[in-house]
C-alpha cells in the first residue's frame, strides 16, 4: 500500500505531460501479456482510446444479449413462477392501481417488497410496455404471461437500465482513479471491462432477471462523489441506492463512518444530515400523508417474520445450520438479535481502525474501497435474512480494489469466481448452466492463466489453487451423480460450504489489509 500512496501523492497534475506519462506507463502494466491486453492494445494511442471504450460497451451489450437468450427465474413453473414474473407483476400493479394500494395489493402473489424507487422504476417501464402492448401488463389477466415478445421487452429494459447508470458509473470511476493512482488509460479500460463483465452480475440481471445494476450504479456514483469530497451529493446518490434495493444498506455503516471521518465542522455534519432527511422525504413523499403507508413499506421491505436466511446461502448462519439447527433451538426474535449482535461485532474493529486511519491520511481512497468491501461482506456473512444474490453487493467494491492495486488481480478474480460459483444452484434451477460456464470462461480467459495463478505466497497458492480444485471436483460430482434421495440438498450444502470458506478467508484478508493500511 505504501507504493500506492506515493503514486497518489504525485498524481495531482492533469496536464498533457501527465497524460503522456500515463500512456507511456503501459509497458509496466500488469496486464501486459494477458489476452485482454492483446485484444485492446491496438487502441493504446490517445486518439484511439475512445474506440477501446466503444469496444468495451459493445462487448458488454453482446454478452448480456447472449445470456438473455437463455432461461430465467420461474420460467414455465406456475402458479408463482419466479423473479421475472415478480418484476413484471410490479409493473402491472403500479400502472393500474393508485399509489395507496401499491404495497397492499395481493401480498400472497409477489406483493411489492422493495423500496419506492423500485416501484417508480417499475411504473415507468410498465407505462412504456403497456404503450407497446397493453396485454403484457393487463391487471390480473396477464399473470404468468410468457412469450418471446414480453421476454425481449423485459430483457431490453434491464439492458437499458444498466447502460444508463452502472456502465457509465464504472467508466467514470476508472477515469477518476486513473488520475489519482497514475494508472495508464489502457489499465483503466481493462479494469473497467473486467468490472462490467464479471459473470455474477451479468448472470443474475440478464439471466435470472433482476435490476441490481441500478442499485449498484447509484452506489458507484456515491463513491465517486465521496472521492471528490462532495459529501452532500454522495448522500443523495446513496439514498437512491438504498431506496432502490434495501440490500444497499450493507454499505450504510461504512458510508456513515467515512463521511464522519472526513467532516471538518459541525455545519458540514448538519448539511449531510439535512440532505439525507430531505432526500428520503422526497422519495417517500407520495406515501407520507398516511402513516399507515410508511409503516407498511417498512414491514414489506424488512420482513423479520421470514426467518434467519432464505433458501441456501453461503453465509455463516446457513452453513453452520448444517450442524446447529438454529430454528429448532432459538426463537425467531432471538435469532434476529443474535444476527444483529454478530454483525455489529464483525464490523466494529475494522470501522474503528478505518475511522482513525482516515482521519490521519490525505489519501483516503484505499481505505474507502477496503471499507466498503469489508463491511458489505460482513453483512452478507452475518446479518439476518440474506439472499444468495446479495453476494453481488460486496463483490463490486472488492473488484474495484484493482483500481487501487492492479497486482491484486489473482485474489480479486478468485473471490469473483467463488462468488459466481455460490450462485450456481440458483442458475441451474433457471436453466442457465451453459451461460454460467461460458461467461465464467470468458472473464477468466481474458485475464489469462499467468495472472490468475501467479505465485504470491505458499498460503495463498494453497488457498487459491485448493479453491479452484474444489470447484472443479464439485462440478464433476454435480454433473455425474444425483444427491442421495435421503439428502436431496447435499450438493447445494457442499456448494455453500466451499463458498463460505472462501468468503470467510477473504473477509479475514480484508481485515488484515485494513490493519496494514499506511497513513
Amino acid at each position: 500500500m505504501a507504493k500506492t500512496k506515493k503514486k497518489a501523492k504525485g498524481s495531482g497534475s492533469q496536464s498533457s505531460t501527465h497524460h503522456h506519462h500515463q500512456d507511456s506507463s503501459t509497458s509496466h502494466s500488469i496486464f501486459k501479456n494477458s489476452p485482454v491486453h492483446d485484444l485492446l492494445h491496438n487502441f493504446e494511442k490517445a486518439p484511439d482510446q475512445w474506440a477501446a471504450r466503444y469496444v468495451l460497451v459493445m462487448t458488454a451489450i453482446l454478452l448480456r444479449a447472449a445470456i438473455g437468450l437463455g432461461g430465467y427465474s420461474g420460467k414455465a413453473t406456475p402458479p408463482m413462477f419466479g423473479d421475472f414474473e415478480a418484476q413484471r407483476h410490479w409493473m402491472e400493479l403500479t400502472i393500474h392501481l393508485p399509489i395507496s394500494q401499491w404495497y397492499w395489493f395481493d401480498l400472497q402473489y409477489w406483493g411489492l417488497d422493495y423500496p419506492p424507487l423500485t416501484a417508480y422504476h417499475s411504473y415507468i417501464i410498465g407505462k412504456i410496455g403497456s404503450f407497446i402492448n397493453p396485454d403484457w401488463f393487463s391487471l390480473n389477466a396477464s399473470r404468468g404471461i410468457e412469450g418471446s415478445d414480453i421476454k425481449f421487452f423485459m430483457r431490453f429494459m434491464s439492458l437499458v437500465s444498466e447502460l444508463v447508470l452502472y456502465i457509465p458509473a464504472v467508466l467514470t470511476l476508472a477515469n477518476l482513479m486513473g488520475k489519482k493512482f497514475n494508472l495508464s488509460r489502457m489499465d483503466q479500460i481493462i479494469i473497467s471491462l473486467l468490472t462490467i463483465n464479471q459473470a455474477h452480475l451479468v448472470l443474475i440481471d440478464h439471466g435470472h432477471f433482476q435490476f441490481n445494476s441500478v442499485m449498484l450504479g447509484f452506489f458507484i456514483y456515491a463513491m465517486i462523489e465521496l472521492i471528490n469530497s462532495s459529501y452532500v451529493i454522495a448522500s443523495v446518490w446513496f439514498i437512491g441506492c438504498i431506496n432502490f434495493k434495501q440490500m444497499g444498506l450493507y454499505y450504510s455503516t461504512f458510508i456513515f463512518v467515512f463521511i464522519l471521518s472526513q467532516l471538518k465542522s459541525f455545519g458540514q455534519l448538519v448539511g449531510v444530515g439535512v440532505t439525507v432527511i430531505l432526500s428520503q422525504a422526497v422519495v417517500l413523499s407520495p406515501f407520507i400523508s398516511d402513516p399507515k403507508q410508511a409503516l407498511q413499506i417498512l414491514y414489506r421491505v424488512f420482513p423479520f417474520n421470514r426467518g434467519l436466511f432464505e433458501d441456501k446461502v453461503a453465509n455463516f448462519w446457513c452453513t453452520t445450520n448444517v450442524l446447529v439447527k438454529y430454528r429448532e433451538i432459538v426463537a425467531p426474535q432471538t435469532l434476529s438479535k443474535m444476527a444483529l449482535i454478530t454483525t455489529v461485532l464483525s464490523i466494529l474493529p475494522m470501522n474503528i481502525l478505518l475511522f482513525i486511519k482516515l482521519r490521519k491520511t490525505k489519501n483516503v481512497i484505499p481505505g474507502l474501497i477496503y471499507g466498503f468491501a469489508g463491511n458489505s461482506l460482513a453483512f452478507y456473512l452475518f446479518s439476518f435474512q440474506v439472499h444468495e444474490k446479495s453476494i453481488l453487493i460486496p463483490l463490486v467494491p472488492s473488484t474495484l480494489l484493482l483500481l487501487v492495486d492492479p497486482s491484486l488481480i489473482d485474489i480479486v478474480q478468485w473471490i469473483n469466481n467463488v462468488g459466481t460459483f455460490s450462485l450456481y444452484p440458483l442458475l441451474k434451477k433457471d436453466d442457465l448452466v451453459l451461460q454460467y460456464f461460458v461467461s465464467n470462461f470468458l472473464i477468466n480467459w481474458l485475464i489469462g492463466r499467468k495472472l490468475l495463478m501467479k505465485s504470491r505466497s505458499m498460503v495463498w497458492d494453497l488457498i487459491i489453487k485448493g479453491s479452484y480444485l474444489s470447484l472443479v471436483v464439485y462440478h464433476i460430482i454435480d454433473y455425474t451423480s444425483d444427491p442421495p434421495a435421503r439428502y436431496p440438498d447435499l450438493w447445494v450444502i457442499l456448494n455453500i460450504s466451499i463458498s463460505f470458506a472462501a468468503f470467510a478467508l477473504f473477509w479475514l484478508w480484508l481485515n488484515f489489509r485494513i490493519y496494514k493500511l499506511k497513513v
